[in-house]
């Protein structure tokens, strides 16, 4: 009898669960923000107006300041970085901050406030927040005391733990329990056990580390100096590194969008004061290098919709006054023009 019931039990759940996959599917219904592009506004030094826009390019709607509206509080603080992990949207700023929001409406989830300095980005793993920071200037504005924040909770609260690290830490990536830190100055990647709060293996590598991404399963850092860009892979078991591509693009920057067919699209710049700014394309997988697919100045961030197979280009505008965002075709043709916010610097396709 025992076993009988189980099996009605089994018939029951399976009838169940094929008559909810015939009537809708994921049974949460879409956020208004859940799909689209988010246009993260850096805002201007001082002035701490940082905010994001959505922009759907369906109907070509672009709303403004959307954290500002869904929360009746300004977002007060210049945003360096958008993460989206554990259905959560984290906002961090560099102005000492990270704002936590339900991707799908918004609203405020709760945020890390007090004891930061410097925040750049952000990972989760073990059910905890971990946040690269500067740590703050000295005298001569070096930033010896860089650190990754720990926090226990995935909707924020205090700091617990610092741990150190080599100067000027960047991005952040976790699998399991490791969180790997990109350590721009001293050119490190140091992993961190999730666990036991502290760092438990450093790898050199070339150029100035700044962005992990993933491509055809494995683990990237993309870096960077002033005549050549370059990839390291790394093996997941044993954390030591893997593959290597250096390829010759001058004048890189930090900003990088991942494109079709595992083509990577990268910001270039001269830098003061003649600002000559392109957009090079280059893949890890082949012989594909375009140095200079797009020129222009004032470029300060990139992003790629796949789904669409656009481009979106911002510019500073030199922060006189909003930016804009340019969305262009493969072909470099242009789709659409739009007037954002103060220093447009990153985007997040949903």
């Amino acid at each position: 009898m025992k076993y009988l019931f189980k099996n009605q039990l089994w018939a029951l759940a399976l009838i169940l669960l094929l008559f909810s996959c015939e009537n809708g599917g994921d049974e949460r219904p879409l956020g208004k923000y859940d799909s689209g592009i988010l246009l993260m506004n850096e805002g201007a030094f001082g002035a701490n107006d940082g905010e994001v826009f959505h922009f759907d390019p369906a109907s070509g709607t672009l709303t403004q300041n959307i954290f500002e509206t869904e929360n009746n509080r300004p977002f007060a603080g210049l945003l360096e970085d958008m993460v989206l992990e554990e259905d959560r949207l984290y906002l961090v700023a560099n102005t000492g901050k990270v704002e936590i929001v339900n991707p799908g409406d918004f609203k405020s989830l709760g945020a890390v406030i007090g004891d930061l300095d410097q925040p750049r980005s952000l990972a989760t793993a073990r059910g905890k927040l971990f946040i690269s920071d500067y740590g703050p200037y000295d005298a001569s504005f070096r930033t010896p005391d860089s650190y990754v924040a720990v926090v226990s909770g995935l909707d924020g609260g205090m700091v617990k733990k610092k741990i150190e690290v080599s100067n000027k830490p960047e991005d952040l990536i976790a699998f399991g329990k490791y969180v790997f830190v990109a350590g721009s100055e001293e050119k490190k990647v140091e992993i961190i056990d999730a666990d036991t709060e502290t760092v438990t293996k450093t790898l050199e590598v070339s150029g100035k580390p700044v962005q992990f991404f993933e491509q055809r399963g494995d683990l990237w850092v993309y870096s960077y100096d002033r005549e050549n860009v370059y990839f390291q892979s790394f093996h997941r078991d044993n954390l030591t590194k893997k593959n290597f591509l250096q390829v010759p693009i001058a004048n890189a920057t930090s900003r990088i969008a991942l494109g079709e067919d595992d083509r990577i699209y990268i910001l270039t710049s001269t830098g003061w004061p003649d600002y000559k700014d392109g957009i090079a394309v280059t893949s890890i997988f082949d012989s594909t290098l375009i140095p200079s697919w797009k020129a222009g100045s004032g470029f300060y961030g990139i992003g790629f919709d796949k789904a669409r197979q656009e481009i979106y280009v911002a510019n500073s505008k030199g922060f006189q006054g909003n930016g804009e965002v340019i969305v262009y075709r493969k072909d470099g043709s242009v789709v659409k023009t739009l007037e954002v916010g103060r220093g447009p610097s990153g985007f997040l396709v949903r």
